[in-house]
């Protein structure tokens, strides 16, 4: 790509510096035309295409991002200064549950990814309840926080056991989804076998979290520390425990699983403005892909829907769907409104705004991309396994690890987590493919990074062949390659809470 701006929409007023661009540079942005830059324009930032006055709307990828807060001229960087989060105040259709919905439309958006030739199987671990796990991991899953020391003591006896410690279990009074979240951790098709470790008179009880996972036809044994007389105890007969599982886990072996049983998430976290531009419309392409083998895909990330939710809102597969996507972005923006803050003016981070990013709204139309074009079926709550297949949108935070966490603890097998600023996040269960398109990045966090989308930035390739590639990678990591955050052992996890400790 010759030019060193790029206009991502016919009607946008803003372009993307795709390199640091000095002010006084006269830089193209397509077609033939041409602009003398005002400011210097740091890479991924944006600069005005044309006379903006104050309170008029600024567009990227066709949509509103906000109001400038002073008048704009062409060549001017257009950031923080001069930008501002209104919120868009279109389609608002389905707001309300009075309103009909009637105008929801099924149409795919315009220029996102074709599907990829498709594979129909991969080699994985069948299970009971007819899911299909990637990994067999044996998991040490402590049912509340004063038995973490045992867990982790227990699995260091047996190389590639996990442990999950986690500060949840007991004093507080949003006990069910923490029990739902641990339940769907440890009866997940990733895991071979769990053993449940608990301290004897919390709230999530060991006994009755065993036996919810076992009800998912999972091989599942309980420590009580208090029962067994004590921490070292409890070790002891732990290490006896996952010496003999270890064992039969061994004995398991691959075999073909049809790729209607994956289900995919998404996430992005560490966003620049590539995130937006490149690495997230590949990995939507992948979600594509996996939607039309028959499989799920999930995202995520309620916070990063502000300001983007009419569009997915038009892609629902009914009325009813549509007004729950506006219901609870509705719900996330009045409860931090009731904890005084304001999500709209303040959600995106230090290294999202030092990445190009100025607004919710021009985070979130990025961070959709992730789920590709598909019809949205369904709206889960968190940590809840989709009842069916196709494109799901999970309530989650905009917190990394408790967003992974709520959809792996839904069934997700992998996740595809985009980064344009870097991140070494990882989930405890299932593999995290990491994947920036930005190529600094790519370089200085090549520690963490498992596929680089830039070179749609430098225009060496496509969207869709960048998505065929990074298909490749996901069914080799099905197949059991190691992701880096596996390598480096990352395994973060946390629950998002519904309530204050008691």
């Amino acid at each position: 790509m010759s030019s060193k701006l790029i206009r991502l929409h016919a009607n946008d007023n803003v372009a993307v510096a795709l390199t640091d661009l000095p002010v006084g540079a006269t830089v193209s942005f397509g077609d033939g035309l041409s602009l003398a830059l005002r400011d210097a324009v740091p890479f991924g930032h944006k600069v005005a295409l044309s006379a903006i006055a104050p309170g008029e709307t600024v567009v990227k990828y066709g949509e509103p991002i906000g109001r400038a807060t002073q008048a704009v001229t062409p060549g001017d960087h257009v950031h923080i200064h001069n930008l501002a989060s209104t919120r868009a105040q279109l389609d608002n259709f389905c707001r309300s549950s009075s309103q009909p919905c009637a105008s929801v439309s099924r149409q795919r958006p315009s220029g996102l990814a074709t599907f990829l030739p498709a594979s129909s199987s991969v080699h994985a671990y069948s299970r009971p309840d007819g899911r299909a796990g990637v990994r067999n991991h044996l998991l040490l899953l402590p049912s509340v926080f004063c038995a973490n020391v045992a867990a982790q003591r227990i699995a260091e006896a047996v190389p590639g056991a996990i442990a999950l410690p986690h500060p949840y279990g007991c004093a507080q009074f949003d006990v069910a989804r923490v029990s739902d979240t641990l339940t769907g951790i440890g009866a997940h098709a990733n895991v071979g076998a769990t053993i449940v470790v608990g301290l004897g008179c919390e709230i999530v009880q060991a006994d009755e979290l065993a036996a919810r996972i076992s009800a998912a036809g999972k091989t599942v044994e309980v420590l009580n520390i208090q029962r067994e007389g004590g921490t070292l105890r409890t070790i002891a007969r732990g290490r006896e425990l996952v010496h003999k599982l270890a064992g039969h886990l061994a004995t398991q072996r691959r075999q073909p699983v049809s790729l209607d049983k994956l289900v995919l998430a998404t996430e992005c976290g560490g966003s620049d403005a590539t995130s937006g531009l490149a690495a997230n419309p590949v990995v939507g392409a992948v979600a594509d892909r996996v939607v039309a083998a028959g499989g799920t895909a999930i995202l995520s990330e309620t916070t990063e829907l502000m300001g983007a939710e009419h569009i997915l809102a038009r892609r629902a597969a009914n009325a009813q769907v549509g007004r729950r996507i506006f219901e609870i972005v509705a719900a996330v923006e009045q409860e931090a409104l009731r904890l005084g803050a304001d999500l709209r003016g303040k959600q995106p981070t230090p290294g999202n705004v030092a990445g190009g990013l100025t607004t919710i709204e021009e985070k979130s139309l990025g961070c959709i991309y992730k789920a590709g074009s598909s019809p949205v079926q369904g709206v889960l709550a968190y940590a809840e396994r989709p009842p069916g297949t196709g494109l799901y949108v999970m309530d989650t935070p905009g917190h990394d690890g408790e967003s992974i966490s709520g959809m792996v603890a839904g069934g997700a097998q992998v996740v595809l987590f985009s980064t344009g600023r870097g991140t070494p996040l990882g989930a405890p269960v299932a593999p995290v493919i990491k994947i920036t398109a930005n190529p600094r990045t790519a370089q200085s966090m090549a520690d963490h990074v498992d596929f680089s989308a830039a070179g749609v930035i430098a225009g060496e390739t496509t969207v869709e062949e960048a998505g065929k590639s990074l298909w490749a990678v996901l069914l080799r990591v099905l197949e059991g390659q190691e992701t880096a955050s596996e390598i480096l052992g990352h395994r973060e996890f946390a629950i998002t809470r519904a309530g204050p400790s008691v």
